[in-house]
């Protein structure tokens, strides 16, 4: 997207920036402090490019000589995402059988790096909700169930259980709050699942605060998700190509907004949807101007931008691995996500990071757009030492 067209969105953005604030009371908070102790350009090239991607694994267990051991030991791999239940082959036995299981396999992928791992999980509450009570854990509710209710007690009560069950496991880094508006109840992805607290963004901004305070009060990250909207889509980009542009409304950017301005946001993921006001030809992940642009630009954020799964069909099926890598680290993402639940790839870590290698020896990568990942990337680590 080109400035010109990008700045119609600006004032939008800004309008809404001092108003919500205000409303809301949220004080404004540093990024925590961090010591550059360390030459960025001098550490290894595979470490910087390794700590750029997240996978699914196949277990229950990191014993040695696993896949996933090998890639954080080998390929220092900087995050892992962990489910219950492996769509590919539909079995319910994926990384997730009970409390005392999972704080083991989170125990030994962390003694097998030697730099912090991202132990990454969806656990939204309601219909995506990995750490299931059959398995031994608290039961939870949807958003939409929270944003109905609207009283922010009740939503802090079920936050702060998720995010002591998440301390308690080792899991550092959820993949919520969604902070999609519930704009388009058949929405299959968002709407039809609850996972939105409400069309009003107000609302949405309200109770993702008290969620991502109490993941924070338990040294949890969080992720914000899906940029730039997805709440208005009437598809899934699980399955396939979305397009929003007739759907889609700027103050679906809001809560995003007053959450980055706030000092609470940790990562924004990204969406694979595709809006031509917005960008004329490419979908957010793979798009500069809506990441680098909106993302970065024009609210300010500098920190971990992380892709949605590489492997969904939105993306999987038009482009192709390298295209949809260069693209999205063009783009502004710093960690791409494979989460190996649409399709399984066993050696996906090792092709990625060959990709991202080849781009950069090429020169159609610069290093110093690897170092700006690394750097930003090492910053939030810095956090889960505290």
């Amino acid at each position: 997207m080109d400035r010109k067209r990008n700045t119609q969105y600006k004032w939008r953005i800004i309008g809404s920036r001092s108003l919500c604030i205000i409303a809301l009371g949220i004080l404004i908070v540093s990024d925590l402090s961090f010591s550059e102790d360390f030459n960025v350009a001098d550490a290894d090239m595979n470490v910087k490019i390794g700590q750029m991607i997240m996978i699914g694994f196949r277990g229950l267990s990191g014993a040695d000589g696993s896949p996933v051991i090998a890639d954080v030991k080998k390929r220092k791999i900087g995050g892992v995402i962990l489910f219950d239940y492996d769509v590919p082959s539909g079995s319910t036995i994926r990384n997730i059988e009970s409390p005392d299981q999972v704080r083991s396999l989170v125990s030994a992928l962390q003694s097998a790096s030697s730099i912090p791992l991202f132990i990454a999980i969806d656990q939204e509450g309601g219909r995506v909700n990995r750490l299931k009570e059959r398995f031994g854990f608290p039961p939870s509710v949807s958003e939409r169930y929270l944003g109905k209710i609207d009283d922010p007690e009740v939503t802090k009560r079920y936050a702060e259980s998720t995010a002591k069950t998440l301390a308690d496991l080792g899991i550092n880094l959820n993949f919520a709050p969604v902070v999609d508006l519930d704009r388009n109840p058949g929405n299959p992805v968002i709407g039809k699942l609850e996972r939105s607290f409400s069309p009003d963004p107000d609302i949405v901004t309200r109770h993702s605060i008290v969620c991502i305070d109490m993941l924070h009060k338990h040294g949890v990250l969080s992720a914000i998700k899906h940029f730039p909207g997805h709440g208005s889509s009437s598809s899934d980009s699980h399955k396939g190509f979305v397009d929003v542009t007739n759907q889609w409304s700027p103050d679906e950017l809001r809560p995003f907004e007053v959450i980055i301005q706030s000092g609470r946001c940790d990562m924004v993921m990204t969406a694979h949807i595709f809006n031509a006001s917005l960008d004329p030809l490419w979908p957010a992940t793979l798009s500069h101007g809506i990441i680098s642009g909106m993302l970065r630009d024009d609210m300010g954020f500098d920190g971990v931008v992380i892709s949605d799964d590489m492997q969904m069909k939105a993306i999987r099926s038009f482009y192709g691995l390298e295209r949809a890598i260069k693209m999205a680290i063009h783009a502004g993402c710093d960690i791409l996500v494979f989460a190996n639940n649409s399709v399984f790839d066993e050696d996906i870590a090792a092709r990625a990071a060959g990709v991202i290698k080849k781009l950069v020896d090429e020169g159609e990568i610069k290093s110093e757009r690897i170092d700006e990942s690394y750097r930003r990337i090492l910053r939030l680590k810095e956090k889960l030492k505290r």
